[in-house]
């Protein structure tokens, strides 16, 4: 197939090339196919050859045969991983997605029934103030009494909400915070904030 100088070898048969009679068109298209690689005639073939013993491969039939094998095998085993990650998204979809969209689909409907929008009211900037130094009133002490008392039932009550908060560590996006609470409990605590 090739013919090179055997000029410089030394030791007789290492090295040296010999002759090989094939057919002109299998000649052709090995050939075109070593060129391919931009190696030489004898290196693809050696290449070939080491291919075929290290994958026990017969090139006139068992060969495609042990291929198909494997692409089978090799098909069955992604079959097997691609169901167990529909398994986790249909788990995830029924433990996490869920449940989720149909809390957000409970808010949206009370909001779309409770018909109020929020109003928005202007900012106002204060002016500088320069009545400091003169000196205020005083608040009575009932008056006074009776405010710590609200704020003491508002501690109260924010300490009882925070009590009925639980960490959720979804399997997908971030943790979040949930506050377990009846219908009737947030709507009286929405009122009395209004």
């Amino acid at each position: 197939m090739e013919k090179q100088s055997t000029i410089g070898r030394t030791k007789k048969g290492t090295g040296g090339y010999s002759n090989i009679t094939v057919k002109k068109e299998t000649a052709t298209r090995f050939r075109s196919y070593s060129k391919k690689f931009n190696k030489s005639h004898s290196e693809v073939l050696d290449g070939m050859i080491q291919y075929f013993k290290e994958n026990n491969l017969d090139p006139f039939g068992e060969g495609t045969k042990i291929i198909l094998d494997s692409i089978k095998k090799l098909e069955r085993q992604m079959m097997k991983k691609i169901d167990r990650l529909i398994a986790i998204i249909k788990n995830m979809e029924k433990t996490s997605i869920r449940p989720t969209y149909e809390m957000v689909l409970i808010l949206y409907e009370a909001y779309v029934k409770d018909g109020k929008k929020p109003i928005r009211e202007p900012v106002q900037i204060q002016e500088e103030r320069m009545d400091f130094l003169e000196t205020r009133n005083t608040v009575p002490k009932t008056e006074h009494e009776r405010i710590l008392k609200e704020f003491e039932s508002y501690k109260k009550r924010c300490n009882g909400i925070i009590d009925n908060v639980e960490k959720v560590e979804p399997m997908m996006g971030k943790p979040y915070l949930k506050i377990n609470m009846e219908i009737g409990d947030f709507k009286s605590l929405k009122y009395q904030l209004k």
